[in-house]
């Protein structure tokens, strides 16, 4: 083959020069993978050209093909390709003509439908053995002189394609080099003296802004709610009317009080009438006045129920609570909460801290607050008082119920927003904030 190639060509030699300085500039195997496929039309004409890399064991990988950004493994060609290339797979190194009437019997059909006739297998050889096959396809034999051309070319190929395999190998042994053991014990020690530097327990939490000192409105007696005078989160005067109870038993109690105290001041004239002509009825005199007397007692009362049938505010403040409809209709009984007055200059935060995410806590612990509808304007606040015992929170999760009141010059939050609390707790050094949940956890589940 080295007579054929001095015999060919000038256009020929340039070819093969320009497609070694190719294989010799690439950076990547893939980008030696394009050339081969590719670029080597520049030297021999083919139709297809397909690249096999050699993996573990030998066994062939098809991995990069002429005309194509990407191979996709599953298509139907690639499929069948990846089982004929084995099946003919050349013995020893150089390359192999290959035509459709020396094709095995069980690759002749799907070679007449996937391949041309004559065929071309380039065995890439590195210097620990094979690295891959090439095939290359066309509709015409194969020359001599271009079957040379090919065999040299593809020992640069076969050689640069194992450098490049080799790179990383190359790297990581460098890397290997570089740690040493005198630079893994500086390692190990920086680690741990970064281990000890002190850094603030801390834990996140659902919170809400909330009044610190807001005032519950209670229902005054039994009844059924009946009306809202005031929309939720609405200021409200000291007077103004919040809502009202059904009168409607009332008003009939009223009526029958009224019909019964006429009646005994009747009683009571009939009997002051007959105290003058009968002596004995002067001794029912006074039990006639008693009966006016206790009748007077029922309509008062029921005149001061229906007096308190329209609850007003005893303040002024932002009138909480839920919905209107959730209420209207309702029957409470006495001293049920209702809603609340609260003071929007007396905002503050309250934080659901899960028992699993618990901390030392002293009041004047510092929380940052940061809202959904503001999570990059954190609001400052100090802790003032937390819960001795735990309590379902609203996400059905056992915490902590924490207060908190924001800092002079924090901007005023609506009370009802909702966000993340972040608290902070003592100081400890940065190994036990990392592992102080793994520790729990582990004696949680050894018991130790």
């Amino acid at each position: 083959m080295d007579d054929a190639l001095e015999q060919a060509a000038p256009a020929v030699l340039a070819a093969l020069l320009h497609l070694e300085q190719r294989a010799l500039e690439a950076a990547t195997p893939q980008a030696l993978g394009f050339t081969m496929v590719n670029e080597t039309l520049r030297l021999v004409a083919f139709r297809q050209a397909a690249l096999f890399t050699s993996g573990a064991g030998g066994r062939l990988k098809l991995t990069t093909a002429s005309g194509l950004a990407s191979v996709a493994e599953d298509s139907p060609f690639a499929v069948w390709l990846a089982s004929f290339v084995p099946a003919v797979r050349p013995a020893g190194g150089g390359c192999v003509r290959l035509d459709f009437p020396d094709a095995p019997a069980g690759l002749v059909e799907g070679w007449e439908e996937w391949l041309p006739e004559h065929l071309l297998l380039a065995v890439l050889l590195g210097p620990g053995g094979e690295e891959g096959v090439v095939l290359y396809a066309r509709e015409t034999p194969w020359q001599d002189g271009e079957v040379a051309a090919l065999d040299r070319l593809h020992r640069t190929y076969g050689y640069c394609l194992h450098a490049l395999a080799q790179k990383p190998l190359r790297v990581r042994a460098g890397l290997r080099r570089l740690v040493s053991r005198r630079a893994a014990g500086w390692v190990a020690l920086a680690v741990l003296a970064a281990l000890l530097i002190p850094v603030r327990l801390s834990a996140l939490a659902p919170a809400e802004v909330v009044a610190l000192s807001a005032m519950a409105v209670a229902s005054p007696q039994d009844g059924v709610i009946s009306a809202f005078h005031v929309a939720p989160n609405a200021p409200v005067k000291a007077g103004d009317r919040l809502f009202s109870l059904d009168d409607g038993a009332l008003g009939s109690r009223r009526e029958v009080a009224r019909g019964a105290l006429s009646v005994a001041r009747a009683d009571l004239l009939t009997a002051q009438q007959r105290a003058f002509d009968d002596l004995k009825s002067k001794g029912e005199l006074a039990a006639a006045m008693g009966r006016v007397r206790e009748k007077e007692a029922e309509l008062a009362l029921v005149e001061q129920s229906l007096e308190r049938v329209v609850v007003r505010a005893e303040r002024d403040g932002v009138a909480i609570y839920g919905d209107p409809n959730d209420w209207l209709g309702r029957p409470v009984q006495t001293g049920e909460r209702v809603m609340q007055l609260a003071d929007p200059r007396d905002a503050g935060v309250l934080v659901w801290l899960p028992v699993t995410d618990a901390l030392n806590l002293e009041p004047g612990a510092p929380i940052r607050l940061f809202l959904h509808v503001k999570p990059l304007d954190p609001l400052a606040a100090t802790l003032l008082q937390t819960s001795y015992q735990a309590v379902p929170g609203p996400d059905g999760i056992s915490s902590y119920r924490l207060r908190g009141r924001f800092g002079e010059g924090e901007p005023a939050a609506r009370i009802g927003l909702r966000g993340t609390a972040r608290i902070a707790g003592d100081w400890a050094v940065l190994g036990y904030f990392l592992l102080r949940r793994p520790i729990a956890a582990l004696r949680e589940w050894t018991g130790l």
